[in-house]
């Protein structure tokens, strides 16, 4: 557990003795100062430390001694507590580089949770520089499987897009790895040594989403107890990654539109702006053109996000991946799960490489954990298969046609033969890399028809990436 320095300064004794009884903890080293200038001079040189203020001191104020401390000891973090009720006072001391501000009187619970959201930053701040060059290697483009042409074109574009400083729109069904992309952009960008802030939009309630995203001041609504800074501040020099952004409500994308548009925002009850220095990339599994024809996505920032997007195909328009895909997962689980599995064998794969995969690599993701702990031999065959495989392959693949066997609770016929088609549409696709003249004579179709096959089973070539990847970043 990481020992940390807490600094209090305060020029009563009797308020230093309250302090250090309301936050003293195991991994706590406590010391004193009764002014500014003899608090500079006990911050330590190594080692995380927080200072717990008074802003009013002799000598030195709180002030002073923040902007002193931002100059040469950067990574302490200050937090300051007054007695005036100014809100210039408060304003200036986040202005300065105070992590927090509290007004007197306040109670012991307010300066715990203060000091608690200090330590939790530095913890991540800790984690952030430990797993640094960790995460740099781990998201590399080598390192991300896959070898179909759709997902090197997408590697190829997104290798571009990492040099630039442009937002960025990651588009693709559930389980695609829209967040991997993310991470490897980010860390392969001239940001990779700042933060990396992912934010969940449609998993914050409304209510709550605008405070994560831009913090709160002391008061801005009910339970505001004290002032916190949001994901955005967190992410400053970094890259924030807005997951689900269709999620958003109205009132919220006007913010962001702002955020995009002047690079500044304000904390919920705040009249300071500050400043965004922030690199956005954004991700939705729906369509957004539709979503802003609906009316529930506002168009003016769907083209702020939309500099630059990055299609993800779904798992089952790049098969040739899913070996790989599933090797890769068995080696990762297989470090962690004790277990004798260490392969799949030609027809488990033949029957996985003839399943839709609706869940994308992620579903592939789960059902290699669960073959691994599950698993009692070494190589997976096709009976270790669910049977929502088995069966969806049976119908799919050309090469089970032969052998299909109605399941005992039957099939919907609609939904397996609409199935069967698409695969074998996209297979000829893929063949015939999406010249639809040749895909029609291996189908043994008119042009015109496989057309309008295409359009029904809602198919789409990965057009955007082929677009941007000769456009100049």
């Amino acid at each position: 557990m990481t020992k940390y320095t807490i600094l209090i300064v305060d020029s009563e004794i009797q308020t230093r003795e309250y302090l250090s009884e309301a936050i003293s903890r195991k991994n706590l080293r406590i010391e004193f100062a009764s002014d500014g200038q003899e608090a500079v001079q006990k911050v330590p040189e190594n080692g995380p430390c927080i200072v717990i203020s008074e802003l009013n001191l002799p000598e030195m104020d709180g002030l002073q001694m923040v902007k002193y401390l931002q100059e040469t000891h950067p990574e302490a973090l200050v937090i300051l507590y007054s007695g005036t009720e100014s809100v210039k006072a408060a304003v200036d001391a986040m202005k300065y580089g105070a992590f927090d501000y509290l007004q007197k009187p306040f109670k012991a619970d307010d300066i715990r949770l203060a000091l608690d959201e200090a330590i939790e930053y530095l913890d991540m701040r800790d984690q952030n520089s430990q797993a640094k060059q960790q995460l740099k290697t781990r998201y590399t483009f080598d390192n991300i499987v896959g070898s179909s042409s759709k997902i090197q074109k997408v590697f190829t574009l997104v290798e571009k897009v990492a040099a630039s400083d442009s937002t960025v729109l990651v588009l693709g069904e559930s389980g695609t790895g829209k967040e991997l992309i993310a991470r490897a952009i980010h860390f392969n960008s001239p940001r990779a040594d700042n933060p990396f802030v992912p934010v969940n939009c449609g998993a914050i309630p409304e209510e709550l989403l605008e405070s994560e995203l831009f913090g709160h001041e002391k008061g801005a609504f009910t339970g505001a107890f004290r002032t916190r800074i949001g994901r955005f501040e967190l992410a400053n020099t970094g890259t924030i990654f807005l997951d689900e952004i269709a999620e958003m409500s109205p009132n919220l994308q006007v913010k962001l539109l702002r955020v995009l548009q002047e690079k500044e925002f304000e904390r919920v009850g705040g009249v300071k702006s500050i400043k965004a220095d922030v690199r956005i990339i954004a991700a939705t599994n729906k369509v957004l053109e539709e979503e802003v024809e609906k009316g529930r996505f506002r168009e003016d920032l769907y083209y702020r996000l939309n500099v630059i997007p990055v299609n993800l195909p779904p798992l089952r328009e790049r098969s040739g991946d899913i070996a790989p895909l599933a090797r890769h997962f068995l080696e990762k689980f297989s470090a962690t799960h004790p277990c004798s599995l260490n392969s799949f064998s030609a027809e488990a794969l033949e029957i996985m490489n003839g399943y839709s995969w609706p869940g994308n690599v992620r579903e592939l993701e789960n059902l290699v954990e669960r073959l691994a702990v599950l698993c009692d031999q070494e190589e997976v065959g096709a009976a270790d298969l669910p049977e929502k495989i088995m069966g969806s392959a049976r119908i799919s693949s050309p090469s089970f046609l032969p052998h299909f066997e109605l399941p005992e609770d039957g099939i919907d016929l609609s939904s397996a033969v609409s199935e069967f088609e698409k695969n074998i549409i996209i297979q000829a696709l893929d063949r015939t890399n999406w010249v639809k003249n040749q895909a029609a004579q291996l189908l043994k179709l008119n042009r015109t028809t496989l057309v309008e096959k295409i359009k029904k089973q809602n198919l789409a070539q990965n057009s955007d990436v082929d677009q941007m990847i000769s456009r100049p970043v």
